[in-house]
């Protein structure tokens, strides 16, 4: 904080001069320049030394937790950063090590749940689809953590953790996709600098609005700051908002884009009128007809014939679950928070947005919309206890502070994106324009995309959607890589599902940090 308060003595002292000698002017107050009278943020941290075994083998690491002053285009300190960042401790040449940067969503959401979740090398042990017991909750080694195969930085943007705005900057300034974009990518570009890291194979891991976030830095970290990555991993994908926000009036990209979420939650909670024995040729079933008849159907409007409207309620109702009479009055369009009230009405229960395997109290079974997300009941306590004890307790880092988990910066947040080299603002973010530029510009960077099947969300069929309207060549298309999980939006909460994450990330930073 800056500040030119000057002393109530010195006041009285120079208007008692300038009242008994008025033939001598009175004496200016001193005051420093406003740059130099304010103390200067600084960056902090405690560093700590541990040891996990990994696939059999231990590895010796040093934890750094603390803050990390970022500097504006002017050279100006504007933001402190939070982060906790893992690197290996016997390790020769850092230079040849891989150094992962990730980040949750929202916007709004602090990094702890693929810190304490997925990457980081402790893990809440959740109960999956279903509601965690309360505390103590169990902590154990990660042993899916990606530490074996890359150092790893976790951020918390402006606004959540401890991340503030300093300076004459205000955190409400950050609160935007490109101011979002420029001081994540401002971070990541100190912490390499200050930790000798130009020359390390590097990454980007976002989730959900991270994914967003990822796509524009990579092009920004390419285009300001001269640095090429070798990969993206993106967690449950939502580049472009647009085709997955489906409470616009009008727009009618998002519903074929969530049949088939819809369908394979239905099948999972056996709510179809004739279930299926197996659900993934379903499911290319149920896409072949979101993205041929139902979105045909769609387009044509009022003008649909009623032959064929009655056809498309009976698909629907094959496909949801879904009563005919229900899907009649919503038009043949039905929204996620409808469809996670609607689905299990009669038993007065909801399914998560997040993870529709997780179930909730219906408790107004009359309302049109799900309230509360189960699956954040079920989990969020858990993650936060847990993450500010190891905080606290091993990283040493923290105490006195708060801690923000979740900000609601998503209510006020800025979601136009300007794309590099565009005149015009996107009215609704989609970076994927962005990760196209990056991809071209940098043909040796690879892409990894991970997908929930039961993730309501980001639905599957919106991320394939995304990855196909790239707008790229053959040859770069052959660059992105999409796997699926048997889980939702946090596929890591599923033990199962967490291996097989770990492997493929294990894999591909592998197969793209090896010259």
């Amino acid at each position: 904080m800056r500040s030119r308060t000057i002393g109530l003595a010195v006041l009285s002292a120079a208007c008692a001069l300038a009242a008994s000698a008025q033939t001598k002017p009175a004496p200016e107050p001193t005051q420093k320049p406003k740059s130099e009278s304010a103390e200067a943020p600084k960056s902090e941290s405690s560093v700590t030394h541990h040891r996990i075994t990994v696939g059999g083998a231990a590895i010796a690491y040093t934890a750094t937790a603390g803050t990390l002053v970022v500097r504006n285009a002017k050279d100006a300190p504007y933001a402190s950063m939070g982060y906790v960042a893992y690197t290996r401790s016997d390790v020769a040449d850092p230079t040849r090590r891989p150094i992962t940067f990730a980040y949750n969503g929202g916007p709004g959401s602090s990094s702890i749940w693929l810190h304490m979740g997925a990457l980081g090398p402790r893990r809440v042990a959740a109960t999956d689809a279903a509601a965690t017991p309360p505390p103590p909750y169990k902590v154990v080694d990660n042993a899916y953590t990606i530490l074996d195969r890359s150092d790893l930085v976790m951020i918390d943007p402006v606004g959540t953790g401890f991340s503030k705005a300093v300076g004459d900057a205000k955190d409400a300034e950050f609160w935007g996709v490109d101011p979002d974009v420029e001081s994540v990518s401002r971070f990541i570009a100190e912490y390499v600098t200050e930790n000798g890291r130009w020359n390390s194979p590097k990454y980007l891991l976002g989730e959900s609005y991270g994914t967003t976030r990822s796509a524009a830095v990579a092009a920004y970290l390419q285009s300001k700051e001269g640095m090429a990555l070798n990969g993206v991993v993106l967690v449950s994908t939502a580049m472009d908002l647009g085709v997955i926000f489906d409470e616009v009036p009008g727009q009618e990209q998002p519903f074929p884009l969530f049949l088939p979420t819809f369908a394979a939650v239905a099948w999972y909670h056996n709510a179809l009128p004739n279930r299926p024995a197996e659900l993934a040729p379903f499911l290319d079933e149920v896409r072949a007809y979101a993205l041929g008849e139902y979105s045909h159907a769609l387009m044509l409007g009022s003008n649909l014939p009623a032959a064929e409207r009655k056809a498309v309620i009976e698909k629907l109702h094959a496909y949801t679950g879904l009563s005919a009479d229900y899907l009649d009055k919503a038009d043949l369009r039905v929204r996620q928070a409808q469809f996670c009230q609607e689905l299990l009405r009669e038993h007065r229960e909801t399914v998560g947005r997040l993870d529709a395997r997780f179930l909730g109290v219906a408790f107004d079974p009359l309302a049109e919309f799900a309230r509360d997300d189960p699956q954040e009941d079920a989990i969020g306590p858990a993650f936060t206890a847990a993450f500010l004890d190891y905080l606290h307790r091993d990283l040493e880092f923290g105490a006195g502070r708060t801690y923000v988990v979740e900000a609601e910066v998503w209510r006020t947040w800025d979601f136009k994106h300007r794309v590099p080299g565009s005149q015009m603002p996107q009215p609704v973010v989609n970076t994927g324009v962005d990760l196209a530029l990056a991809m071209a510009a940098n043909p040796n960077l690879r892409v990894l995309v991970l997908q929930g099947t039961f993730d309501l969300a980001t639905p599957f069929l919106g991320t394939e959607y995304m990855i196909s309207h790239l707008n790229l060549t053959r040859d770069l298309r052959s660059h992105i890589e999409i796997k699926y999980y048997p889980a939702g939006h946090m596929m890591y909460v599923n033990e199962a599902s967490l291996k097989a994450l770990k492997e493929d990330v294990g894999a591909f930073i592998d197969a793209t940090s090896r010259r």
